[in-house]
């Protein structure tokens, strides 16, 4: 394992910044790793931790943050916007909130990940510690989901990806 981590340290380092941007994720860090021939341990586990450090950040202060760009009035729209498109997206959840926010960020679609579940954590004003470990399981399904598509699917028909 040691050996992997010395030799792919370049791009476990893409894979982990990767896997803390909102749009990309790990979904998208996963497949990076893949595609470099990152081993799956190595490659799940910074996938992994990379997707959810930023949570509990996003949990504390994205109430607040949004609070202060409502003075403001161009960013007053944005948040609006954001708020609203996070309430439709979580209109239909309201009986089983915590259910349904784990199953929205298990599922790897796109606007799916750690971040728009914790954006919907914060609309419905659930407390960090009933979302955090929700939404982190939700991040595993998702891990777990885009590992078979990016390493075992692959590797079952002889594409794999050796560096």
């Amino acid at each position: 394992m040691l050996a992997s981590l010395t030799t792919h340290w370049k791009d476990l380092v893409v894979t982990f910044f990767m896997s803390m941007l909102p749009l990309v994720e790990l979904r998208g860090g996963i497949l990076f790793a893949a595609a470099k021939g990152i081993p799956f341990p190595l490659a799940a586990a910074t996938s992994f931790f990379a997707n959810i450090l930023p949570l509990p950040f996003i949990l504390l202060f994205l109430r607040r943050f949004f609070r202060f760009l409502e003075h403001f009035g161009q960013t007053r729209r944005l948040v609006n916007w954001l708020e609203n498109k996070a309430r439709k997206k979580v209109s239909k959840m309201r009986t089983a909130i915590l259910l349904g926010l784990f199953l929205f960020v298990a599922i790897p679609l796109p606007g799916t990940g750690v971040w728009t579940g914790a954006l919907i954590a914060v609309v419905f004003d659930l407390q960090i510690k009933k979302a955090f470990p929700v939404i982190a399981a939700g991040a595993l399904c998702a891990l777990c989901v885009m590992s078979v598509m990016s390493y075992l699917i692959p590797g079952f028909f002889g594409f794999v990806v050796s560096s």
